[in-house]
């Protein structure tokens, strides 16, 4: 099993090295891990983040250790550029990595660099080879705001491998209760139910949002619609709510920024009712449009401040992002069908304070309802407000068990 794995890894690092002559991610995964000088350290915190996502989610511990123990060097490390080139110079760590590709050699290369007391792994991302070198280390690797599903490799005839990674692992902190019921199932006992990071991190900007002086001018006022992280299936239905909502405004933050992805939405939109962020200083003072468009990465979980509604984007895709920065702010939300594994989507649709649809026209209905009964509108961003508050504390359950 273990040759498969490794065969399997070199594949798809060949696939990337393809994939990096013309896509700009893929070169970026592929440079960033070249010829990299690891800093030495007699002692380090490690943490490693799948990407941008699972370092917001991360970020209440790592932002409590660092506080905590401020003079601790702290290494972070990222699998994917989406994180590593936004927050390769987070003030939070003394050093930041891509996560070397998972081989023997690389393993013990790296962590003998960087010599961590404590490993701490967000959510998913399972590494044999720096799993096990941890282990023959003995670092107390943690996983948390961990979760599990039946359909996971850990959990099938052929998951051994798997399995075994979970062995190397001291403790989980889960998000819910069949997380931990499914690890039983295979003899893993040393887990707690912490819920989620993500809570206390969506609380907390909430609390204290960074004021945007630009879109407050834009916003004049006006109710807002925030469409957020949206791929082109979501633009695509968004573009069809626009003119027959004239008194709304509407701020669509897609998920990726490229000249062509840009070009591509504005090409949806009603001609001259758009302003690009980047344009906004110049122009905005001479125009009224109806919709901004942020073209920049960063400004999104500040957005949701000055909307009413929110439409998480990612759910005609592989899966809907980030709803609970927008419920954080008692915004209701709307995503599309894909959202089953995503346990705060489920749960925002059980309370009423979230909306899966499927087509131009259950949006324009959901939207329609939302957007003409203020009652109602309230009423769901409430809930989801309610929702978030009720689930925070998992930072402090995890800090009170972690050894450091």
């Amino acid at each position: 099993m273990l040759l498969l794995y490794n065969t399997g890894l070199r594949i798809y690092y060949l696939l990337i090295l393809i994939f990096s002559a013309f896509n700009k991610k893929a070169a970026l995964w592929v440079k960033g891990r070249r010829n990299i000088n690891y800093q030495h350290f007699d002692q380090s915190i490690w943490f490693h983040f799948a990407s941008l996502g699972e370092f917001e989610q991360g970020r209440p511990v790592l932002e409590q250790i660092r506080k905590q123990q401020p003079d601790a060097k702290i290494v972070v490390t990222f699998f994917s550029p989406s994180g590593y080139e936004i927050r390769k110079n987070t003030p939070l760590a003394d050093a930041v990595y891509y996560l070397p590709l998972d081989t023997a050699t690389n393993a013990q290369k790296f962590i003998g660099a960087i010599n961590p007391t404590t490993a701490i792994f967000t959510k998913y991302e399972y590494w044999y080879h720096f799993f096990n070198e941890l282990h023959n280390r003995q670092t107390p690797l943690y996983i948390i705001s961990g979760i599990f599903r039946p359909g996971q490799a850990f959990f099938k005839w052929y998951g051994g491998l798997h399995r075994k990674m979970l062995g190397f692992v001291a403790h989980f902190f889960v998000q819910d209760k069949q997380s931990k019921q499914l690890l039983q199932t295979v003899g893993v006992s040393n887990i707690t139910i912490s819920g989620d990071t993500r809570f206390d991190r969506v609380w907390a900007n909430a609390q204290n949002p960074k004021p945007l002086p630009q879109i407050e001018t834009f916003k004049a006022g006006q109710k807002v619609f925030i469409a957020g992280s949206t791929w082109p299936a979501d633009e695509q239905l968004i573009a069809q709510i626009i003119n027959q909502n004239p008194d709304w405004k509407f701020i669509i933050a897609p998920h990726e920024i490229g000249e062509d992805k840009i070009n591509n939405l504005m090409s949806l939109l009603p001609e001259d009712a758009y302003i690009k962020h980047s344009q906004i200083e110049s122009q905005i003072s001479n125009l009224k449009p109806q919709i901004l468009i942020i073209d920049n990465i960063g400004m999104l979980s500040s957005l949701y401040q000055y909307g009413d509604i929110a439409y998480i984007g990612g759910g005609f895709g592989a899966g809907i992002h980030n709803t609970l920065e927008a419920a954080a702010f008692a915004l209701p939300v709307i995503f599309g069908p894909n959202y089953s594994r995503f346990k705060e989507a489920n749960d925002l649709i059980t309370i009423g304070a979230g909306f899966s649809i499927d087509d131009t026209a259950s949006l324009k209905i959901v939207a329609g309802n939302l957007i003409h009964d203020p009652s109602f509108r309230a009423e769901a961003g409430y809930k989801a407000k309610y929702y978030v508050e009720q689930n925070i504390g998992a930072t402090g359950k995890i800090l009170a068990e972690i050894k450091i």
